[in-house]
């Protein structure tokens, strides 16, 4: 542009000193020779005139150029930020993430092993990483995990001795643990091995325990499984209760039952395993149970010294079922319940009354129940035998001697073995060689325990 400024520029320069030399020939009177420098005025004026017109149109074209291009430049321009402002949010977000992950992830362990507690995996331990506030609540975390192992090993021990139950409430309730009792209507259940003094003078003491732990493991279940609790084992014996806060008021009695018809399903488990047990497969000893329950009002709470309690269940109605496990023996039962036990069991069981005792160092009469299944398990034959036995009975009551004996032969026909049957045989006929006195009330008066 600046050549062609000046070309333009010498171009003007020209056609003004052509017009100035038309100007000068006119003043000085010399007009024949202006024609000739007006055609060449003319041609001069359509030169400039033409370079002009390109030249304008050169800078308006570049002009446009000029705007196009820096158009082009700001879009680029624009494209160049943003995509700088892209990566560099891109970035800010990836080191945030980095960042906030590295703030999150001992927090997201604190809530898994939360989690893992509360199923039961006492055995997490979370890394520390930092010493801010999350290390610190992890470092607590750990050691109430620790405190929590020891709770739960403490309750394990204790279990073994004393019914986890009972632990538990011990340990979440440590008020508890002062002597003390309440007093409520509960079941109270006792069971012995029939002949088992007998059985252990043949035993080595090794064998003994051996024999005697897989009894127990056995025949804890059934208590556990209708949610009683094993107070205590006596040698061979067990001794249970159900009731508030562990079973409904209204379903103990029923409980104690229904665990009484499983000892006896158990016990044929426990005959099969004894050959190995006892590492013999003849001359095995014959083995059966006794059980006696009593429902009524117990004093249930720690007692003991103050150095040694024990959660156990006191009253009359525990020395009745203690009574009336070794009643069995009496009458060739199993299961002997007394009448409040058979009364709140209800519909839940079958039963056989058996007779109306007194027991040792008890004056207050009560009537006992054989128990003989659960509600509608019954055959035929234990139908008529216990429809014999009632018949027999009420004749017995009335002190009908002739009916009483026939009904309780039609038992012995039924069932040959049947022992509350042979046991009334022989005292009827003890009765009808001596009879009674007019104040006979037909209670069995018990002069052993």
């Amino acid at each position: 542009f600046d050549g062609r400024l000046s070309l333009l520029h010498k171009e003007h320069r020209d056609f003004h000193e052509v017009a100035i030399r038309i100007v000068d020939l006119i003043a000085n009177g010399r007009p024949e020779a202006v024609p000739e420098l007006e055609l060449l005025l003319a041609k001069e004026r359509e030169d400039l005139d033409r370079d002009i017109d390109s030249f304008i149109a050169d800078i308006r074209q570049f002009s446009l150029r000029s705007v196009e291009t820096a158009r082009a430049d700001a879009n680029r321009l624009m494209m160049l930020v943003l995509a700088v402002t892209i990566i560099a949010v891109l970035v800010g977000l990836l080191i945030s993430a980095y960042v906030v992950r590295g703030l999150v992830r001992p927090v997201r362990a604190l809530v898994a092993g939360t989690r893992a507690v509360e199923h039961g995996d006492l055995d997490l331990v979370l890394a520390v990483h930092t010493d801010d506030e999350v290390g610190q609540l992890t470092t607590a975390f750990n050691r109430m995990v620790r405190e929590l192992k020891v709770k739960e090993r403490i309750k394990e021990t204790f279990g073994r001795y004393v019914d986890p139950r009972i632990v538990a409430d011990l340990i979440e309730r440590p008020e508890a643990v002062g002597a003390g009792g309440d007093r409520r209507v509960m079941s109270v259940f006792f069971c012995d091995i029939k002949g088992f003094t007998g059985m252990s003078e043949g035993l080595t003491p090794t064998g003994l325990v051996n024999l005697l732990n897989r009894y127990f493991t056995l025949m804890s279940e059934p208590v556990r499984r209708q949610g009683g609790i094993i107070d205590k084992f006596i040698g061979d014996a067990i001794m249970a209760f159900w009731g508030p806060p562990f079973v409904g008021a209204d379903e103990h009695a029923a409980k104690a039952c229904f665990a009484a018809i499983d000892f006896v399903k158990t016990l044929a488990v426990f005959r099969g395993e004894m050959p190995e047990l006892m590492g013999i497969k003849r001359g095995l000893p014959e083995i059966d149970i006794r059980i006696g329950i009593a429902s009524g009002d117990v004093i249930i709470g720690n007692i003991g010294s103050d150095t040694s309690r024990s959660y156990t269940v006191m009253g009359d109605t525990v020395n009745l079922a203690s009574r009336l496990e070794a009643v069995n023996k009496v009458y060739g039962t199993r299961i002997l319940v007394a009448e409040e036990t058979a009364k709140q069991a209800g519909d839940s069981i079958e039963t056989r009354e058996i007779d109306s005792i007194a027991v040792f160092g008890r004056n207050e009469t009560v009537r006992i129940f054989e128990i003989v299944g659960r509600k509608g398990t019954l055959d035929d034959d234990t139908v008529q035998l216990r429809q014999r036995f009632e018949a027999g009975l009420a004749a017995y009551r009335r002190r009908e001697w002739n009916q009483a004996e026939a009904a309780f032969s039609a038992c012995r026909a039924i069932a040959p073995n049947d022992g509350p049957a042979t046991v009334f045989l022989d005292r009827v006929k003890r009765l009808q060689a001596n009879p009674p006195s007019p104040d006979w009330d037909g209670v069995w008066r018990l002069s052993e325990k």
